[in-house]
């Protein structure tokens, strides 16, 4: 799937924008706090329907104006034009259509354009708790697989309802409990399975890349653990209610897995360095972007925000390698180093295109300006 251009209007600090972009190769240059990653963040909410960093959708209106329209012309792989719209105005609910047809489900449009965006928010999946690696699977996941997201819906609106009774101060009769517990149980299943058939698919391609980027210096690993091993996870959950209802919530359940991330034997939370966390994380999302590029119809477009930042030179130059290869699509990249990004440009040749990002106005360049 290609992005032929883009729309923007009073998003974050980009008050209009209307850029027509490169198939290959989208480089943004600027410093920070201009408005790049706002643009690759317009890019990430017409795939799944949010921003990468704000879920409350109002907050990204620009500000003093009362709505946002973003809207992407997409050609895909057998040529077909598409069109996303995506439109909201303060108190009210925001419009997504393909092709100018309204969505009656947003969860029908994850999955139909891929992506994967690599940004400094990512060092959350190592520092951050637990919720945050759960996440990552759910995105990676979601977008090859429409029974995985139904069943995470149907298994968050199960754990919503469950945690409604855990907190009543009136007794609750047990056939209430269970229907939402053999609910939470049938949809936990289903993604308890898919996640730990994805982990172990998975491992090898982010191992793979790993030791490419760091030319072999450091070994890593990733393990998941979760409740749904322990035993039929109906009876897991009902043995935990006794003690789920003195703390008023839900403690046991897929909701709590854990994906474990390793630098050789230990959690690369605690051992690793600034460099190795990059490198852990660049690796995570190009083995994500290979995954999902392997498992679906169309190549998933990569945002790369500002990932050169704490990396040494050597590690720079594998990654440079990488993305400068034939096996990505389209990508998007930002840097306030414009050394960086011709040196890419130098490696990839001609299909490119170079834009100033300056207090939210985005300019092209040309290449005698470069």
């Amino acid at each position: 799937m290609i992005l032929k251009r883009i729309s923007i209007l009073n998003y974050k600090n980009l008050e209009q924008v209307e850029l027509s972009f490169s198939p290959k190769l989208n480089c943004f240059f600027g410093q920070n706090g201009m408005g790049k990653t706002n643009l690759l963040d317009a890019i990430y909410f017409l795939s799944f329907c949010k921003s990468s960093g704000n879920p409350i959708d109002s907050q990204n209106i620009r500000h003093e104006q009362d709505f946002f329209v973003i809207q992407g012309f997409y050609e895909a792989p057998d040529g077909t034009p598409e069109e996303i719209y995506c439109g909201m105005k303060r108190r009210q609910k925001k419009q997504f259509k393909r092709n100018k047809k309204e969505y009656t489900r947003l969860s029908d449009h994850i999955g139909f354009l891929p992506l994967v965006m690599v940004s400094p928010a990512d060092s959350e999946l190592i520092a951050g708790g637990s919720d945050e690696r759960r996440r990552f699977m759910d995105v990676v996941i979601s977008q090859y697989d429409k029974e995985y997201l139904e069943a995470l819906i149907r298994y968050n609106k199960a754990l919503a309802q469950r945690n409604t009774l855990l907190k009543s101060e009136v007794p609750v009769e047990e056939e209430l409990f269970l229907i939402w517990e053999e609910m939470m149980a049938q949809a936990g299943e289903i993604v308890f399975r898919k996640r730990e058939a994805f982990i172990s698919e998975f491992i090898p391609i982010f191992q793979s890349f790993y030791s490419f980027i760091s030319q072999d210096k450091e070994q890593v690993g990733l393990t998941y653990d979760s409740h749904a091993r322990d035993a039929s996870l109906l009876e897991v959950i009902k043995e935990s209610r006794v003690r789920d209802q003195i703390m008023g919530f839900s403690l046991r359940g897929i909701h709590k897995d854990e994906l474990n991330m390793l630098l050789g034997d230990f959690p690369i939370k605690r051992e690793g360095s600034q460099g190795q966390n990059k490198t852990y994380l660049v690796a995570l999302k190009l083995a994500q972007f290979d995954f999902l590029k392997r498992t679906g119809a169309a190549v998933p477009l990569l945002l790369l925000d500002d990932i050169f930042d704490k990396l040494d030179a050597s590690r720079v130059e594998q990654i440079i390698k990488l993305v400068a290869g034939d096996n990505f699509g389209q990508i998007f990249i930002t840097d306030t180093n414009r050394e960086h990004l011709d040196r890419i440009l130098h490696k990839v040749g001609s299909d490119y295109k170079m834009f100033q990002v300056d207090q939210g106005v985005i300019t092209e360049r040309e290449e005698d300006e470069a």
